[in-house]
């Protein structure tokens, strides 16, 4: 079990990460204040999603909770049935299943997913994301890259 154990690991130090960023920003500042790191570049903006990536879905709380545990219930049967993790898959699902736990659960505290870290590039104000939508993303493609490679050997 030694491998698996370690996907669950990455998943709960992300998960614990991204939820001590979240309580401690919605703690401190109120929704929409917002903190200058870089002007014109990167600020701390502090918004609730209630929808999906980019706000698809908006205030369709109970059916993304549904979705979301549905896919998380498929990870982690795959989990349990697969053999041979590597290294790669190892990390990249531990990071989608934390990034996914991670928002599920700011779903059920705050009704709806805590949002801050904020970027404009070259005048297009990039949608406001955070930890665990930063690692969602990177896990999928980490995913994406494996799956393309080993293909290629």
């Amino acid at each position: 079990m030694g491998k698996k154990e370690n996907i669950y690991k990455i998943a709960s130090l992300i998960l614990i990460i991204d939820q001590i960023i979240k309580f401690f920003l919605s703690h401190t500042l109120n929704l929409y204040d917002s903190i200058k790191i870089i002007p014109g570049f990167f600020q701390i903006f502090l918004i609730k999603n209630t929808g999906a990536a980019f706000s698809i879905l908006k205030d369709n709380t109970i059916f993304i909770i549904i979705i979301t545990i549905t896919f998380l219930l498929f990870l982690n049967y795959y989990i349990i049935k697969e053999e041979n993790f590597s290294k790669l898959s190892i990390l990249s699902l531990g990071m989608i299943i934390g990034g996914v736990f991670g928002n599920l659960l700011d779903r059920f505290i705050y009704y709806g997913v805590i949002d801050y870290l904020s970027f404009c590039i070259f005048r297009y104000d990039f949608p406001i994301f955070n930890l665990a939508d930063i690692s969602i993303t990177v896990g999928i493609l980490l995913v994406l890259f494996e799956l393309t490679f080993s293909k290629i050997r």
